[in-house]
């Protein structure tokens, strides 16, 4: 199965590529007043992406001391509920590998073991589609929470015109985006996984002991019948023709002798003719 070999595989790519994320922002912050200039904040967050328990501080220019500042939003749920996803996908691909290749007997006994990783197929498949779907979105959320536009309104002293704040490295995103696609793809792969495993079970063996057929198959059926029917009897009626015809001919080269009466002749005791009877001449073939 398909699903034995990349099922896993990709299981672990899409929990590793979420929950091993690491962010970086870095914004710059110029007083106008030159109390406090070119002052670096450094930013991080990450995995599960609680960003209001996230914090930094920033200069009040003009106050000389600094304010705490929280950045927005909590998306915890859909990036836990994604790496749980794939966890526990990861597990039961190991124990499906397991059953497949050491227990492949107690698997097709009673057709349990294919109607239960039938059932588990359809919800892994379908949880895998709620939580990419989910995971998609709030990756979307979490980039505009961390937008350094997004974040430098949050603070006091950039609001003002005349303090200067720019971004000077802001966080990469190729990571999340690649867990998003593994997501997806393995969408695809439990999904697809459905059929084959649809094939282990009872119901796709009945259906195919006991077809159904149509009513143009009827048709087709009777049809084929008829035609060889019609050729079964044809064939010994030809061959029965052509033995005559041997047999008439035989018939007609064999002949027996031919036989005619001439005039009668009389014989006496002397072997002289006396008198004439019928004379009989054969004639051989």
């Amino acid at each position: 199965m398909c699903m034995v070999i990349f099922a896993p595989i990709f299981a672990i790519c899409a929990f590793a590529t979420c929950g091993g994320y690491y962010g970086h922002l870095q914004v710059k912050v110029d007083c106008a007043d030159r109390r406090q200039n070119n002052r670096s904040i450094n930013i991080d967050f990450g995995y599960p992406f609680r960003l209001q328990q996230v914090h930094f501080k920033a200069p009040l220019c003009k106050e000389n001391r600094d304010e705490i500042i929280f950045l927005e939003g909590d998306f915890s749920s859909a990036a836990q509920y994604f790496m749980t996803v794939g966890v526990f996908a990861f597990l039961y691909s190991l124990l499906a590998t397991i059953v497949y290749v050491f227990y492949q007997n107690k698997y097709l006994k009673n057709n349990r073991g294919p109607l239960v990783d039938f059932v588990v197929t359809i919800i892994f498949s379908f949880m895998w589609l709620v939580s990419s779907c989910c995971w998609a979105k709030t990756l979307s959320d979490i980039k505009t929470a961390t937008n350094p536009t997004q974040v430098l309104l949050l603070i006091t002293s950039c609001r003002a015109q005349e303090n200067k704040c720019a971004a000077t490295e802001e966080p990469l995103w190729s990571r999340l985006n690649t867990s998003v696609v593994f997501g997806f793809v393995n969408v695809i792969l439990w999904s697809g996984n459905i059929w084959f495993v649809f094939k282990e079970t009872g119901w796709y063996k009945t259906g195919q002991r006991y077809p159904t057929r149509s009513a143009s198959g009827k048709r087709s059926g009777s049809m084929r019948q008829r035609l060889y029917s019609e050729s079964s009897f044809d064939q010994p009626e030809e061959n029965f023709l052509q033995r005559q015809a041997s047999i008439n001919q035989s018939q007609v080269s064999f002949s027996l002798p031919q036989t005619y009466l001439g005039k009668p002749v009389i014989y006496d005791r002397e072997d002289k003719v006396a008198s004439q009877g019928p004379m009989i001449f054969v004639n051989e073939m």
